[in-house]
C-alpha cells in the first residue's frame, strides 16, 4: 500500500470511530418528532431536596443526560402535590420529550401521567411508583429487599427476639408499603413483637423525635427501631442518646447518608441500606433519552401499579454494617474515609 492510500485509510478509520462514539449523542440531538435539530428536552420534577440523597440523584441525572446530548429542566415541588401536578402540566404544555417524576404522593398523579401519555410524552416513575397511572417505566431499587435487610439486621442484633418500633415515612409514599412488605414477610413467625407503628409526614425527622419523646414508656421498652430512612434513624439515635442508651437499642435505616455512616462506625446505628444512586440516576437518564427517541427499554421485570403492569428496572440495594462499610461505602467513593471516620483513621 502506498503512502497516499495509507493516509486515506487512516482518515476513514478515524471518521468511522468518531461516528460510532457520537451516535447516541447525535441521535439525541434530533427530536423523535421529526428531526428538527432541536435537542431532546427532559422534564424532571422532584418531591423535594429535604432528604440528602436527592441532590445527588439530580446532579448525576443531569450530567448523564447532558453527556448524551439532552437538556434537562429540573423542578422542585417542595413536598406539595398540587405544585407537582402543575409542574407536570407545565412540562406537557411545553412539549418536552420525556417526563421523570419523583412523586410527592404515589396515589395522586395518575391523571397527569395519563394526560402526558395522551400527548405521546413518555413518563418515568423515578424511585417511587405512581399508582394506577400506567407509567412507561418504573426505575427504582428493590424496596422489598430493603425491608428484608432491615429485618435481618434487627434479627441478628436482637438474637431473634424482642420488642421493636417501626418509624416510617409518609404512607402516601408507595416505597413505604414495599419496604414494610419485605420487612414483615421476613419477620413473620419470629419472636419479634412490633409495639407500635408511626408515620412521619413528609419524612420529617423532628416528628419522629417528638413521637419518641412524647411516648417515653413505649420508647424505653423496646430493643430496636426500624426507621424508614436515615433521617428518621438519626432522630431515634438522638432520643436514645439523651437517655444514655445510644448503641443499646438497635436502630436501622436506609440511604447511607453521611451522618448515618458515621453512626454505623460509632456503633449507635446498627445498619443502613446503601442504594447505589449513581447507578440508578445514570440508568434513569439513559432510559429517559431512549424513551424520548421512541426506543424500547430492555427489561423483563414488571410491577403492578394497581391497574397496569409497568415495565420495571430494578436495582439491588446493599446492607451496610461496620463490617463492610469500608468496602461498600468508602472504596466505592460514595463517602470519603475522613468524612465517615471523622479522624481520617
Amino acid at each position: 500500500m502506498n503512502k497516499t492510500k495509507r493516509i486515506i485509510c487512516l482518515i476513514l478509520s478515524t471518521v468511522m470511530l468518531f461516528g460510532c462514539s457520537t451516535k447516541m449523542e447525535s441521535d439525541t440531538q434530533q427530536k423523535k418528532s421529526g428531526g428538527t435539530g432541536d435537542p431532546i428536552e427532559i422534564g424532571v420534577t422532584f418531591d423535594s431536596f429535604v432528604i440528602e440523597r436527592w441532590e445527588r440523584d439530580r446532579d448525576i441525572f443531569v450530567t448523564t443526560a447532558k453527556d448524551l446530548g439532552a437538556e434537562v429542566n429540573v423542578q422542585n415541588a417542595n413536598g406539595d402535590v398540587n405544585k407537582q401536578k402543575d409542574q407536570i402540566k407545565y412540562f406537557i404544555e411545553k412539549g418536552v420529550d420525556a417526563i421523570v417524576v419523583v412523586a410527592v404522593d404515589s396515589n395522586a398523579l395518575a391523571g397527569e401521567v395519563r394526560e402526558a401519555k395522551a400527548r405521546n410524552i413518555p413518563v418515568i416513575a423515578y424511585d417511587r411508583l405512581i399508582r394506577n397511572a400506567g407509567a412507561d417505566l418504573y426505575i427504582s431499587f428493590d424496596n422489598e429487599m430493603v425491608g428484608y435487610y432491615m429485618a435481618k439486621a434487627l434479627l441478628t442484633s436482637l438474637s431473634g427476639k424482642g420488642r421493636i418500633l417501626k418509624i416510617n415515612g409518609p404512607a402516601k409514599d408507595n416505597n413505604v408499603s414495599l419496604v414494610n412488605k419485605g420487612f414483615d414477610e421476613t419477620m413473620a413467625g419470629r419472636n419479634i413483637y412490633v409495639a407500635d407503628v408511626f408515620y412521619a409526614s413528609e419524612w420529617n425527622g423532628e416528628e419522629a423525635f417528638n413521637y419518641l419523646e412524647e411516648n417515653p414508656t413505649l420508647a424505653d421498652s423496646v430493643d430496636g427501631v426500624m426507621c424508614g430512612n436515615d433521617s428518621l434513624a438519626g432522630q431515634a439515635v438522638r432520643y436514645y442518646s439523651v437517655k444514655r442508651r445510644a448503641g443499646e437499642v438497635a436502630v436501622v435505616g436506609q440511604d447511607a447518608d453521611l451522618d448515618a455512616c458515621q453512626r454505623v462506625v460509632e456503633g449507635t446505628q446498627t445498619m443502613t441500606v446503601y442504594k447505589p444512586i449513581e447507578k440508578l440516576a445514570k440508568s434513569a437518564a439513559e432510559c429517559a433519552v431512549k424513551l424520548a427517541l421512541g426506543e424500547e427499554i430492555d427489561t423483563a421485570d414488571t410491577i403492578e401499579d394497581g391497574r397496569y403492569d409497568v415495565p420495571y428496572v430494578k436495582i439491588d440495594p446493599i446492607a451496610v454494617t461496620r463490617d463492610n462499610i469500608d468496602e461498600e461505602i468508602i472504596d466505592s467513593g460514595f463517602h470519603q474515609r475522613e468524612e465517615v471516620y471523622l479522624t481520617g483513621n
